[in-house]
């Protein structure tokens, strides 16, 4: 908790201040001060209110949910470091900055261990206090990316963009665009591999919440003891609060993947918060209004999942809104080569390994192999392949090879693969190949006969 004496100190916020989007709550029975505050933060930051008790502050709680409360200890009929215990107890999860013009030892540890994040002390000049939100707000918002960043090294999160330009995926990649500036909720289904996150992520990316957090959450990966703190957060120990991941989403987007996977009892829960916009942490009274982007992932059956009794139905309704099909790599391996060609330059990178030659009968093997683990099998593959030097026998080419960039770029070498993987798929027929590829007969017979030399 840091101190701030009243001196002329240079307290202004950085450049890169997180004011712009926070949300204040001023408490203090002063108008004058109440004035002064919302003077002095009002144009700085995206919302302020203000409360003239106690009383009234708790009110204000029950109606929004506010990044930083700035508090003011002394006021009539209760101070305000019983007012956070209370409700801290009844779930406050806000930061708070407490204003006084009396302050001791005591009060100050008082205050410590209350959680209160700074402490100004009265009279104060507005850069003081405005630096003291701004630090606030720093602390704030680099304890939820440490949190975050430390689920995503624990969990193998998907990361990169979103490659391919195959008919199927940019169908895909159009219903993204359209549904992007919406609020409604998306499933994204398809098997394992197809890369459902990296789609959510790039819907995420495409959306007005690009700035705000994206919290992958894999309900099959958390036990069922500690999924509901987990989501909702917690009261522990009578007033320590602990936020839930839905918490450290709000204003961005929240992806639950393996829905199916959802213990049953949780299930209502949820239902309940994507209805209301609200969440209730384990232990506490208050419901925290909540500004969200609710996206979905399964490589399961909900239908059978409901029928069996493992899925609530209006639960299954209420996320079925739009639901967009990862299609499997097997239907777009003219994305193949790009995709080769991303990982190989990723791992090289990354490993500090050379890169490995994509030839010519490198990238058939790979377009006819069926691939059914899909890009992550593809991307399992490459890293492999990257770190013993060499692709395994079953995939190993020999003749003039590209690497990275080069492969896509040379496009003679894309139709060939692409035409040759055709013929494969209708076992030699020339004729149904070019019915296929909307060309004639004899372009394929004359393309054939230039790559054999005859």
């Amino acid at each position: 908790m840091a101190v701030t004496a009243q001196k002329p100190a240079n307290d202004a916020p950085s450049p890169d201040s997180k004011l712009a989007g926070a949300s204040v709550l001023v408490v203090d029975d002063e108008p004058g001060m109440r004035n002064f505050l919302a003077k002095t933060l009002g144009p700085r930051v995206k919302r302020l209110e203000q409360a003239a008790s106690p009383h009234e502050a708790s009110q204000k709680l029950d109606e929004a949910y506010f990044d930083v409360v700035i508090l003011d200890n002394i006021m009539p009929g209760k101070t305000g470091l019983d007012w956070i215990g209370e409700q801290r107890r009844r779930g406050l999860f806000a930061d708070v900055v407490m204003i006084t013009a009396y302050a001791d030892l005591e009060t100050a540890i008082t205050a410590l261990r209350a959680g209160v994040s700074d402490f100004v002390m009265k009279p104060f000049r507005a850069n003081q206090i405005i630096g003291a939100v701004d630090r606030t707000l720093d602390r704030k918002y680099l304890r939820r990316d440490n949190t975050l960043l430390r689920r995503e090294l624990i969990a193998e999160s998907a990361r990169g963009p979103l490659l391919g330009h195959a008919p199927a995926l940019e169908a895909v990649r159009e219903m993204l665009i359209k549904i992007a500036p919406l609020m409604t909720p998306v499933l994204f289904t398809g098997a394992s591999g197809t890369g459902k996150e990296l789609a959510a992520r790039h819907l995420h990316s495409l959306s007005d919440r690009a700035d705000k957090p994206f919290v992958p959450v894999n309900c099959a990966a958390i036990a069922p003891d500690h999924i509901a703190s987990e989501l909702f957060g917690q009261v522990e120990h009578g007033d320590h609060v602990k936020p839930g991941l839905l918490l450290l989403a709000d204003g961005g987007t929240l992806f639950l993947d393996e829905i199916a996977m959802m213990p049953e009892r949780l299930q209502a829960a949820l239902l309940r918060v994507l209805e209301d916009r609200k969440v209730r942490a384990v232990g506490a009274e208050r419901e925290i209004p909540l500004d969200v982007r609710f996206l979905f992932a399964t490589n399961a059956n909900l239908e059978q999942a409901v029928f069996e009794g493992r899925l609530r139905a209006d639960l299954y309704h209420r996320i079925n809104v739009m639901a967009l099909e990862m299609p499997p790599l097997r239907n777009r391996s003219e994305d193949i080569v790009e995709l080769a060609s991303f990982f190989i330059a990723q791992f090289s990178k990354s490993l500090g390994m050379p890169a490995l030659e994509l030839t010519e009968h490198t990238l058939l093997k790979l377009r006819r192999y069926d691939w059914p683990g899909n890009v992550r099998e593809l991307r399992n593959l490459i890293e492999r392949s990257v770190i013993l030097g060499e692709f395994p026998e079953e995939f190993a080419g020999h003749g003039g090879g590209t690497i990275g960039d080069a492969a896509i770029e040379n496009l003679d070498l894309v139709a060939q693969r692409h035409i040759m993987h055709i013929l494969d798929q209708c076992n030699g027929n020339r004729a149904e190949a070019a019915r296929r590829l909307g060309v004639s007969r004899k372009t394929i017979d004359r393309k054939i006969a230039a790559w054999s030399g005859s």
